[in-house]
C-alpha cells in the first residue's frame, strides 16, 4: 500500500507496472511524463515512489536526477530501464540509498522486490545491476596498457639492470629513464621497483628464471 508514481515514457511497460503495483488494491497510482510534471507531483506527495525508466524521461544527466532525490528526500526511486550505463549505476548506487535499480528483462520477482523494498524505504539492486558495479570497480583499479617502451624498461628493471645501464642499452638519457619508470609506476599503482617486478611476474612479462632483485 502505497502511493507511487509512474515515470516511464514506454506504454506497454507502463501498463506492465501498473499491473504489478496495484495487484494489492491499496495502492494510488500517477503517472508523469516530464520532470516538470514529475517534481510537481512529488511535491504533493513527497513520500511517493517513483518508478522511473531514466533513459526515457528528459533528465539532462544523473546529477540533475540526484538534484531531484536531494530535494525530496522522503521519495523512493525504482529505476527500471532496457540499459543503464556502468557509470551511471555506480555513481547513482553510491552517492545516494533512495534508488532501487532493476531491468525490464529482469526475472519478474526482482522487479517485484525492488517496487516491494522501495515501498517499505529500503533499497534493493538487482543481480545483473550488482555484478555491472562489481565488473566497473575491477576495471577502475586495473592499471592502464603499458606501452612498448615501458614494457621493456619494465622487463629490464626486473632482470636486475640499473637505470644507468637501461638508459645506456637505449641510448638514452637517464633522465628520460627515470620518467618511464615514474610512468610505469603511476600506471601500475606501485610505488616502488619490487612491486613494479611483481606485477611483471604475474603479468608473464618476465620469466621467473630472469627474475632478480
Amino acid at each position: 500500500m502505497g502511493s507511487y508514481i509512474l515515470a516511464d515514457n514506454q506504454e506497454l511497460s507502463r501498463y506492465a507496472i501498473e499491473s504489478i503495483i496495484s495487484a494489492d488494491g491499496k495502492s494510488t497510482i500517477s503517472h508523469a511524463y516530464d520532470k516538470a510534471g514529475l517534481t510537481a507531483k512529488l511535491s504533493e506527495e513527497p513520500r511517493s515512489v517513483v518508478v522511473l525508466d531514466y533513459t526515457l524521461f528528459d533528465f539532462v544527466d544523473e546529477d540533475q536526477l540526484l538534484i531531484v532525490s536531494e530535494r525530496f528526500t522522503q521519495t523512493r526511486w525504482v529505476l527500471i530501464s532496457e540499459e543503464l550505463t556502468p557509470q551511471f549505476i555506480s555513481r547513482i548506487i553510491y552517492m545516494s540509498h533512495a534508488f532501487s535499480v532493476v531491468f525490464k528483462d529482469s526475472p519478474l520477482k526482482e522487479i517485484r522486490d525492488a517496487i516491494e523494498y522501495a515501498s517499505h524505504g529500503d533499497r534493493y539492486v538487482c543481480q545483473r545491476a550488482t555484478e555491472i558495479v562489481l565488473a566497473q570497480r575491477i576495471e577502475d583499479n586495473r592499471p592502464d596498457m603499458l606501452t612498448a617502451t615501458e614494457t621493456e624498461i619494465l622487463r629490464a628493471v626486473a632482470r636486475g639492470k640499473t637505470t644507468k645501464e637501461i638508459a645506456a642499452e637505449r641510448f638514452s638519457s637517464v633522465h628520460t629513464v627515470n620518467t618511464h619508470k615514474k610512468n610505469i609506476f603511476r600506471k601500475l599503482k606501485v610505488n616502488t621497483a619490487h612491486e613494479a617486478i611483481k606485477y611483471a611476474l604475474r603479468a608473464g612479462l618476465v620469466d621467473p628464471s630472469e627474475f632478480y632483485i
